[in-house]
């Protein structure tokens, strides 16, 4: 792949570089006059499952600026809705969950994702990788804790107390939570990376909200996810780390 020789890629393999790589650690241009344009009437989450919006959305900061690598434009609740979950991006507000997941009987909504359940995913990555020839393309996921407190929050927390309710007070539910939630963020990552992402990247947001100790134990979140065959990196409120 063309893409290995690139400063990013190489950079994320800890080879020496020519020059340090820059890339965005989010999606950006959503304060674009061109990403507001072709937002127009389009929601959030619609917006993420038609590929030639997808493929529009990644290129245009690119267009601006010449960083050394691009980011697949997605939400990490793509996947919660893919399997069936009732999700939505409310506007000033965040993913909003219609039935927040509370109960071992809860823990059924969550079924494995299937490389059909995001076709336009697979679609795009295709044709990202077709027009950014030989920059990279980063693919990214949520992280299993992070998504956890959106279904069990019913949406955004300052205290995420529901969330430290349920890890503290019931950690045989709060540990099959997670480990279903892994299952889905690792098939969403495989599906990225069979289609032509060049390295991945792991959203944990909320992982600040416990402590390292908490977060490392089995019942904590993700923080032993196994990457797939690809560099791949992590981010988080008051945690960063990088693995190869």
């Amino acid at each position: 792949m063309r893409q290995d020789k690139s400063p990013f890629i190489q950079a994320c393999r800890r080879e020496p570089v020519p020059y340090t790589p820059v890339w965005y650690m989010r999606q950006a241009g959503r304060s674009l006059p061109e990403y507001r344009k072709v937002r127009e009437g389009v929601s959030m989450l619609d917006s993420c499952t038609r590929p030639d919006l997808i493929t529009e959305i990644t290129m245009q900061p690119l267009r601006r600026y010449d960083v050394d690598a691009a980011i697949l434009f997605s939400d990490i609740v793509v996947p919660l809705r893919a399997v069936g979950i009732d999700v939505d991006i409310k506007a000033g507000i965040g993913p909003v969950v219609a039935t927040p997941v509370r109960t071992s009987a809860d823990l059924g909504r969550l079924r494995v994702l299937e490389p059909d359940d995001v076709p336009y995913v697979t679609e795009a990555v295709r044709m990202l990788v077709a027009e950014l020839d030989d920059r990279p393309l980063i693919g990214f996921a949520g992280g299993p804790f992070t998504l956890a407190s959106y279904l069990v929050e019913g949406g955004p927390s300052k205290n995420h107390d529901k969330t430290k309710a349920l890890m503290y007070g019931n950690p045989q539910l709060w540990h099959a939570l997670l480990g279903r939630l892994a299952d889905i963020t690792i098939s969403f990552l495989q599906i990225q990376v069979a289609a032509g992402t060049s390295a991945v990247q792991l959203f944990d947001s909320w992982v600040g909200a416990v402590g390292p100790d908490d977060y490392r134990t089995p019942a904590g979140s993700s923080a032993r996810w196994q990457p797939p065959a690809c560099p791949a990196f992590t981010s988080g409120s008051a945690r960063a780390s990088c693995s190869g």
